[in-house]
């Protein structure tokens, strides 16, 4: 396999792992733990539980994907930037998470908040926002870093 299609599959295996694992961790903070929301809230308890089950169903096979990208791709730690594309991958996958889901149910579909009924829903809202657009910014900020001397003679 060329060092292209490697890169390639690390760059979109980590995206995937990022973005199931942003997902996730918003299922077992938001949904379970605190028990703010569930992914369709007009409904009742059981509808609410189905529809998280559904949502975990999702994010669980996008992991899987991502991890099954990752191990065809090998060790990135034997290629250039392998490790930069591996972690900003990860964390613009988890950013696109939150974005994706903050914009499309939080705010387009409107079909849950972060915390709902709170009277500072907004601000919840817009910081699950702004946590998603750093986690991009950072990703893509480490994936194009030069990264260390000793890594740019092997460039």
């Amino acid at each position: 396999m060329s060092t292209k299609a490697k890169k390639g599959l690390i760059s979109s295996g980590s995206f995937l792992m990022g973005f199931g694992f942003l997902g996730a961790l918003d299922g077992i903070i938001f949904h379970q733990i605190l028990q703010w929301h569930s992914v369709f809230m007009a409904t009742d308890r059981p509808g609410q539980i189905v529809s998280d089950g559904l949502f975990h169903l999702a994010v669980t096979i996008t992991l899987v994907l991502g991890g099954i990208l990752l191990w065809t791709a090998g060790n990135p730690a034997n290629l250039s930037k392998g490790v930069r594309l591996l972690i900003g991958g990860f964390l613009i996958g988890g950013g696109t998470f939150n974005l994706v889901e903050g914009i499309i149910n939080h705010h387009l579909l409107q079909i849950h908040r972060v915390k709902p009924g709170d009277p500072n829903a907004l601000a919840f809202d817009l910081a699950f926002l702004a946590f998603g657009a750093l986690l991009v910014i950072t990703g893509l900020l480490i994936k194009r870093s030069k990264g260390s001397k000793m890594e740019q003679l092997n460039v």
